[in-house]
């Protein structure tokens, strides 16, 4: 396993910037954010490392993309790109699903073969209504995953956090039973999971099993931690903002059995890139403190690699 970060926390570095500290810090992949470029839409989103209409039409800056990767020994493990592809605002939906299609085309042609991201909801409908968008929005994006050679993993936080997500959230795929159903609509190789485990501590479930159940379908792995507050759970209750009872920390510094997981992972024979996710607002404030979170986190995590 390749041990990395997701590039979106580096938000004010350039490419060659971002990679450079990935280099010199002896991270061994990057998932490279690639968000249209100026379109921040929330907090870690609307970051662009790479420049996703120019690696598709221009060979010198794809070129330079791959070759300044390979000359940092850096592996590029997926062009990431978190937007809701199923809103039931039709003009955004369709934005982001064009946007997502350009991914997977960069994707192969940088000679990636992976893009992270998720599934999308419309927040104001059912389980079953959103299976439903499933079967009409993603049939032609698998399609074009088909014929690029390329992976589209799946993360699996729910979106839901505030009133702005409420009540369903903005990502459909959030548990086992709804992923088997999507893979039933989709039975696709070319489909599977960006795991995540700290998105299951909060809905308290186990995040260990699906390991297991879903081996095959695991394309990627991040490391991000969540911290239960119980107090605060039980003065506010679980039908309440996620927010308001929990929030992300740095990997040991939260709920999740670090040591557990990346064993199951071994148990499965995982070996993918790995990377961390850092949303811990106690690390925010400087690039100092970016920096720090992601050097503590990989010293963290380092021994169970």
């Amino acid at each position: 396993m390749k041990l990395g970060f997701v590039s979106a926390i580096l938000d004010s570095c350039s490419y060659e910037e971002m990679m450079d500290f990935a280099s010199s810090h002896e991270f061994e992949c990057v998932e490279a954010a690639c968000w249209p470029q100026g379109k921040a839409e929330r907090r870690y989103a609307g970051v662009s490392h790479i420049d996703i209409q120019r690696v598709l039409a221009d060979n010198g800056y794809a070129e330079h993309i791959k070759g300044y990767s390979k000359e940092k020994n850096v592996t590029i493990s997926s062009l990431a790109y978190y937007p809701n592809v199923m809103d039931r605002n039709i003009e955004k939906r369709e934005a982001a699903i064009k946007h997502l299609k350009d991914l997977i085309k960069a994707s192969h042609k940088l000679g990636i073969g992976m893009v992270t991201t998720f599934i999308g909801r419309d927040q104001t409908k059912n389980v079953e209504e959103n299976l439903a968008l499933v079967k009409e929005i993603w049939p032609s994006i698998i399609l074009l995953a088909e014929e690029q050679d390329v992976k589209i993993a799946i993360e699996n936080c729910p979106m839901l956090f505030g009133a702005d997500q409420w009540p369903g959230g903005q990502n459909l795929m959030t548990t086992p039973k709804i992923w088997r159903q999507v893979f039933d609509i989709l039975p696709s190789n070319n489909l599977g999971i960006n795991y995540d485990p700290s998105h299951f501590v909060w809905q308290m479930m186990d995040y260990i099993k699906p390991i297991y159940d879903f081996a095959d379908k695991i394309f990627h792995i991040h490391y991000k931690d969540i911290k239960l507050y119980p107090d605060r759970l039980n003065d506010s209750g679980i039908m309440a903002y996620p927010l308001e009872y929990m929030s992300p920390k740095l990997p040991g510094l939260g709920d999740v059995n670090w040591s557990r997981y990346v064993s199951a992972l071994t148990d499965i024979g995982y070996k993918g890139n790995t990377c961390i996710e850092i949303e811990d607002k106690a690390f925010e404030g400087s690039r100092e403190n970016i920096e720090k979170s992601l050097m503590l986190s990989q010293k963290y995590l380092k021994q169970y690699l």
